[in-house]
């Protein structure tokens, strides 16, 4: 799958487009097809590396792969997961499970 990739802090043009592997769900998680992801200012601020964003890698990004407000549709689920199935579209915030908005694909 395609993602936008952060290796370093700094600006807009540290980013790269690369192909990286798929995520897998977990037991307890869900496959989502990213269809929408916005920009907003804590991705910013990841980027560029302020010193808040330091808290998750002070040399480098602790997460590579920025961006927390997504919309998409439910591809797959792990075993424990219940509440929604393949197909379903959702909406919802990635900031607090490892963000990932900015690929084509992404675990919750």
């Amino acid at each position: 799958m395609k993602a936008i990739v952060c290796t370093k802090y700094g600006s807009p043009d540290v980013l790269q487009l690369k192909e990286v592997e798929k995520p897998t769900p977990k037991e307890d998680e869900a496959l989502v097809r990213v269809h929408a992801a916005s920009l907003n200012a804590a991705d910013f601020e990841m980027l560029r590396g302020t010193w808040s964003a330091r808290f998750g890698g002070l040399l480098k990004p602790g997460h590579k792969i920025l961006g927390s407000d997504i919309a998409g549709q439910i591809e797959a689920v792990g075993r424990n997961v219940k509440q929604f199935h393949p197909g379903d579209g959702i909406w919802g915030d990635l900031s607090e499970c490892g963000f990932g908005a900015f690929a084509e694909y992404v675990c919750s």
